[in-house]
């Protein structure tokens, strides 16, 4: 153990990289290579090895092996990888209400036109489903109004969405009360003495890569049964814009999402990474109310579901993209009206995806502050997900679908691991270097981090 004079004098920082992940691991350990001077940081496998607890000390690991006391105790010389609390932004039913809240004080705001209103509801089995959607006025509603209409292109579709499922698990389409009653009797366990404890994991990992509820998952169902309870349906984007996958491109068009990276740090900067990614469905799409669709639901929804994680590994092949790739020029598009957009199109969106991830933080930090808390010595990554539409005047506009902590990186692929790379860069450059005060390697070279918001909540 040092003495208190040298540990005073002690300015190396102490990395403690555990990722737990093979895929992203290295990748972490070249961005701090290249980012840092070697002489500023050393590596550690515990804080065990810390000669003193009040050294400076990163942690980039799980969420569930962050020390949170030291990193508590320690605000000006411990940093991490995550923050405490955000599940304002990570979990649906959060974020719906988030969303909401915030539209309500500002009208204006770009998330009225950018995120589609959700429908929050919970419910334990299907036999209580007609006591959970009492006050679901939006929701009854669009069934009254499709059940005059005959035409089936024109009735009204929702999607339904577990408030606490990741990698795209339990999503279901429905134009009806019956069709939602049928969904939920499917997911009916075969005994009642399941129980859950959400608080304890709310804030667990809660990415599309949460380790803690996987291997709950029911198989024959595709849900996992501790996400069961809290739900929002949101009305369906349709028509979607199509795209063929970007090695196929004369196949027929495919539905796809776009992955978006998002640096926040400290209380509060965040930042969008430019590089993006296309993710791309299994299957060509086909509407939701194709009789395809009715007859098998489950292979009709690979033609709905984006995330590529619930495909198999000869569908993913060609289905994840760079998004600044896709082509300037758009195809036709079935079942929408002509477009209206330039060649330019791909800037339009991005700049969308800003400013809508720039109000999307704000609100959760200055609206939900109980259950978003930035840490000023802490950094996140997250990936946010979103979905282009076709608007009735042939323009597009951009929709956020949810926000996932601890993203899968291992979607983005060998082929593309650079792109996650970069982006752990930036975040070395934008999150570790001015936090520990040291001189960043690599020069002012653009690092692909664009800044959409930078507020000050008052936390030291």
């Amino acid at each position: 153990m040092a003495t208190t004079d040298s540990v005073a004098t002690d300015n190396k920082i102490y990395a403690l990289i555990n990722y737990e992940d093979p895929y992203v691991q290295p990748l972490i350990l070249s961005a701090l290579k290249k980012r840092l001077p070697g002489s500023s940081y050393q590596l550690i496998t515990s804080s065990s090895q810390l000669p003193s607890s009040s050294c400076r000390l990163l942690q980039w690991v799980q969420y569930e092996s962050i020390d949170f006391d030291h990193l508590m105790e320690n605000s000006s010389g411990g940093l991490a990888n995550a923050y405490v609390i955000r599940k304002a932004l990570i979990r649906k039913h959060y974020l719906s209400t988030t969303i909401a809240n915030w539209i309500t004080k500002y009208p204006e705001s770009v998330l009225k036109k950018h995120v589609k209103p959700s429908v929050e509801f919970e419910v334990d089995y299907a036999e209580f489903l007609d006591d959970a959607l009492v006050e679901a006025w939006e929701l009854k509603e669009s069934w009254a109004r499709n059940e005059d209409q005959e035409d089936e292109k024109k009735k009204e579709w929702w999607i339904l969405k577990p408030g606490m499922s990741e990698r795209g698990q339990g999503i279901r389409l429905f134009s009806s009360e019956e069709e939602l009653t049928e969904i939920f009797e499917e997911w009916d366990p075969e005994s009642d003495d399941e129980d859950e404890d959400e608080d304890a994991r709310s804030d667990a990992g809660g990415g599309d890569g949460d380790r803690n509820q996987v291997q709950e998952k029911d198989e024959g169902n595709g849900i996992i049964t501790s996400q069961l309870r809290h739900f929002i349906a949101q009305p369906y984007i349709h028509p979607p814009l199509l795209l063929s996958p970007p090695n196929a491109p004369s196949s027929k068009l495919r539905k796809f999402h776009i992955r978006t990276y998002v640096l926040a740090t400290s209380a509060l900067q965040v930042f969008v990474y430019r590089p993006m990614l296309a993710l791309f469905a299994a299957r060509p799409y086909v509407p939701p109310w194709d009789d395809v669709l009715q007859e098998d639901r489950d292979e009709a929804m690979r033609a709905h579901l984006t995330n590529t994680c619930l495909q198999e590994s000869g569908d993913r092949e060609g289905s994840v993209g760079l998004f600044w790739d896709l082509p300037s020029v758009l195809p036709s598009q079935p079942s929408s009206p002509p477009l209206t957009v330039s060649s330019d199109w791909k800037d339009e969106v991005f700049k969308q995806i800003k400013e809508t991830t720039g109000e999307t933080f704000e609100a959760a930090a200055r609206g939900m502050s109980i259950h978003f808390q930035p840490l000023p010595n802490s950094f996140e990554i997250f990936g946010l997900d979103f979905m282009v539409g076709i608007e009735s005047d042939g323009e597009l506009n951009t929709y956020l679908l949810e926000v996932n902590a601890f993203p899968d990186f291992r979607q983005t692929g060998e082929e593309l691991s650079g792109m996650i790379e970069g982006l752990f860069e930036g975040v070395v450059k934008r999150g570790l270097v001015p936090f520990f005060g040291v001189e960043g390697e690599g020069g002012e070279a653009d690092d692909g981090m664009v800044k959409v918001l930078d507020i000050d909540l008052g936390r030291r």
